[in-house]
């Protein structure tokens, strides 16, 4: 599975692609036996090479097993899945909103009442005000089970509810509307994706001293729709990248 995701990123660097291709890629790179594990048939032996996918509910990260294996992270767990780290793991690499801590004394969920996409229910109504701004994103994300594989039935043998909505209110249903949903606002990708190269650039977390240059860096890249070497030769010029003093890493 991180040999997947590991040839699928290195090719969109390799092709300086458009960095939402990360999202809506139709190929992903497989062998035998993770094909299998996808349903997909014709792909023979142990070796990786490029498959074109049929389905679009494979298309990008969001579909393949590495990126929703470790996103299931449940109370219950291993074998069960967990809306809320999947939503988290959105919010943190597409939106750039981490989701708020808890407040003081929050408990977790009883592993006897897991919060599921087939109840959404909260057992703490403290809570909900909360929750309820960030579950619904990875709802359409439960049609795979904690290790990646498509289902319709989830646990408790209830049929997925694959209905769900943005933090701003945005409706969408299934997989595929949820990356819609997201690639929507192109720009939002972008940005966090901004913010991530040019901590790693820095070698230090960015913060609200860093905006303009985040907001120069990305009208930079827009004029060449965002490639990735557009993207790291903005960074190169930026102010803070030129003004890094020592010790920044």
């Amino acid at each position: 599975m991180a040999t997947e995701t590991t040839l699928f990123i290195r090719s969109q660097l390799r092709e300086d692609a458009d960095p939402i291709a990360l999202w809506n890629a139709d190929y992903t790179f497989l062998n035998e036996a993770l094909a299998r594990h996808y349903g997909i048939t014709g792909v023979d032996g142990p070796e990786f090479r490029r498959v074109p996918l049929k389905t679009p509910e494979r298309y990008g990260l969001l579909g393949q097993a590495s990126i929703l294996m470790i996103t299931s992270r449940h109370n219950d767990g291993p074998a069960y899945t967990s809306p809320a780290a999947r939503s988290m793991w959105i919010r943190n690499h597409f939106l750039g909103a981490p989701a708020p801590r808890p407040f003081p004394g929050a408990q977790p969920v009883s592993p006897d009442r897991p919060i599921t996409p087939q109840t959404r229910t909260l057992p703490d109504s403290p809570c909900l005000r909360c929750h309820q701004n960030f579950f619904p994103l990875a709802y359409p994300l439960e049609n795979f089970d904690a290790i990646g594989r498509w289902r319709t039935v989830g646990e408790g043998r209830l049929a997925i509810d694959a209905s769900g909505s943005l933090p701003g209110g945005t409706a969408f249903n299934g997989v595929s509307g949820l990356r819609n949903a997201l690639l929507g606002r192109p720009d939002v990708f972008v940005g966090t994706l901004t913010e991530k190269l040019l901590t790693y650039a820095l070698g230090r977390g960015v913060d609200y001293r860093d905006a303009p240059a985040v907001r120069q860096i990305r009208r930079d890249a827009e004029t060449d729709h965002y490639r990735i070497s557009t993207l790291m030769l903005a960074i190169a010029r930026s102010t803070p990248f030129q003004m890094r003093v020592a010790g920044d890493h």
